[in-house]
């Protein structure tokens, strides 16, 4: 019995052609030789099965080079001496073709680390010009705080351990010639914060008379060239003036809030105005205009109407009415608009990526279908790919 690729003789014998004329691959004795020739086909198309799997691997940016490669020189082995009828010489070419690829995947990827290297030394040296350039700041919390930053971002960066030793000299002799600067800068600073909480335990003294006043502008203005004063000063130590500033503000706080309430009950009419303008920004944000634009804009003409015919408000109060109501008719008419708004027909892409999506269903419900466990996990592999491509095109999309 024979075949394009092969035969079983009549004892059973089965022979592979090759171009280099017959091997004897196995032998058959389990039926009629027709039945033979289709077993031994069928392995071979199991084997061609795989190596498209392979090649489609290997197309997948997300693949292993390194790990494909392996998988097609074992592969191929297997292929050269497989017990099957068919043309196992072009399947080694397409393994070989496989194994070329990742070589120049591979090839690339060593390339790319060779750049990202160089990449990281200029990183560093970046680091060290800047370092170099702080040295002579006088702005001391920033660029204290500025070199630990470049010091956590050193520590990420990696390069060789001889140019990374002379790079951080450099830095690190930057970085003390601050710290030094730095501390004789706040050794002088000493006596001013003293002198500082001096002048401010008076100011705070004298908040503390005031806080009981109801001359309501002079001691408003008083209060507030006390203010001026205050930061005039300087600081103190921390705890100091902390303190200090506690007893500063409480006071000063007392006095704000007592005129507050007079002028609260001199000003009720604005306070009864303010009221009833809330409760027509309260009628408005109920307003959908997705539902019934047009309604939704009548009724927000009437609250205006109504608005408009209310009194004056306090006036720390007004422009903040104003900028919601404002805000609430652009929502209004932003919905409006929306409402109009026309489909955007899918993109191409999307249609190709549900296509392949469908493509690949079918193939795993066949290969599940036909027991070939092997197939149905390259498949599903593939098919777990397209499908997060699709997700991301029909976002963006």
């Amino acid at each position: 019995m024979t075949s394009d690729w092969g035969r079983i003789d009549a004892d059973g014998s089965v022979f592979l052609r090759t171009a280099d004329g017959e091997r004897q691959i196995g032998s058959w004795q389990a039926g009629p030789a027709e039945e033979g020739i289709a077993f031994y086909t069928k392995r071979y198309d199991d084997l061609a099965a795989d190596v498209s799997l392979l090649e489609a691997r290997a197309e997948l940016p997300t693949a292993d080079p390194a790990a494909v490669r392996e998988t097609a020189t074992k592969m191929r082995s297997t292929v050269t001496e497989a017990a099957a009828l068919g043309d196992l010489d072009a399947l080694c070419k397409r393994l070989d073709g496989v194994v070329a690829k990742t070589d120049e995947r591979l090839a690339a990827k060593a390339e790319e680390r060779a750049r990202a290297a160089e990449a990281n030394v200029e990183r560093k040296r970046a680091l060290v010009a800047e370092a170099k350039t702080l040295a002579d700041s006088e702005q001391w919390k920033a660029g204290a705080d500025r070199f630990r930053t470049l010091v956590e971002e050193w520590k990420t960066i990696r390069i060789d351990r001889k140019t990374d030793s002379g790079l951080w000299d450099e830095f690190a002799k930057a970085r003390r010639a601050f710290d030094t600067r730095r501390r004789a800068h706040f050794a002088e600073l000493d006596a001013a914060r003293e002198a500082a909480g001096e002048r401010k335990a008076k100011l705070a003294a004298e908040a503390e008379k005031l806080a009981d006043s109801t001359d309501w502008v002079a001691t408003a203005k008083r209060y507030r060239d006390l203010m001026t004063q205050w930061k005039a000063a300087g600081r103190a130590s921390r705890e100091s003036d902390d303190e200090l500033w506690q007893r500063f503000k409480a006071a000063q706080d007392s006095f704000f809030a007592r005129r507050s309430e007079a002028f609260s009950a001199r000003n009720e009419e604005e306070s009864t105005n303010l009221a009833k303008k809330r409760e027509l920004l309260e009628e408005a944000s109920r307003l959908d205009a997705s539902a019934d634009p047009d309604g939704a804009r009548k009724r927000l003409k009437s609250i205006h109407d109504r608005w408009e015919k209310i009194g004056h408000v306090p006036r720390d109060e007004k422009d903040k009415l104003e900028r919601r109501l404002g805000d609430i008719e652009r929502t209004i008419r932003d919905a409006a608009s929306a409402a109009r708004q026309i489909d955007i027909p899918e993109s191409t892409l999307v249609i190709r990526l549900r296509e392949s999506v469908d493509k690949l269903q079918a193939r795993l419900e066949r290969a599940r279908s036909s027991g070939d466990d092997k197939l149905a996990a390259e498949t599903e592999e593939a098919l777990s790919t397209q499908q997060q491509w699709l997700a991301q095109a029909e976002s963006a999309s």
